[in-house]
């Protein structure tokens, strides 16, 4: 049984992917979705929806508005990445900020961590996603 598949979000995780921020439109169209690995827009993981999720690499790729910087959020955030890890996921968190001002640099430590599994060894260094509190 597939313990991460949770039906009662997938309406919810669709109508999510029509009404991306303005940050996961710019991250989805002009980077994501051109890999060479598959990459899915809010894609529900157990009792959670992912902003961008790839199945080979594991990774999670989340986009932080602020949000997520308020009282409580910061907290949740923390247990749902303790979630995804413990299901052997790695989790890539950036702010809106880093989006509009590094978007290269985002896009570049991405490409990074999801392409490595394609040359055969998986590594990195577990460093990729900043966890910043700019929102």
């Amino acid at each position: 049984m597939n313990t991460t598949n949770n039906p009662g979000l997938t309406g919810w995780a669709k109508a999510l992917r029509t009404q991306m921020t303005k940050e996961e439109r710019r991250l989805w169209y002009d980077y994501l979705k051109g890999l060479p690995v598959t990459v899915n827009r809010q894609k529900v993981i157990g009792p959670y929806i992912a902003d961008f999720y790839c199945a080979k690499a594991k990774v999670v790729i989340e986009i932080d508005g602020s949000q997520h910087y308020e009282d409580g959020a910061m907290e949740a955030d923390a247990e749902r990445d303790a979630y995804f890890r413990g299901l052997g996921m790695r989790v890539l968190r950036y702010s809106n900020r880093e989006v509009h001002q590094n978007f290269s640099g985002v896009c570049e430590a991405i490409g990074r961590l999801v392409l490595a599994v394609g040359d055969g060894d998986g590594s990195s260094d577990g460093n990729m996603g900043n966890t910043s509190s700019d929102g």
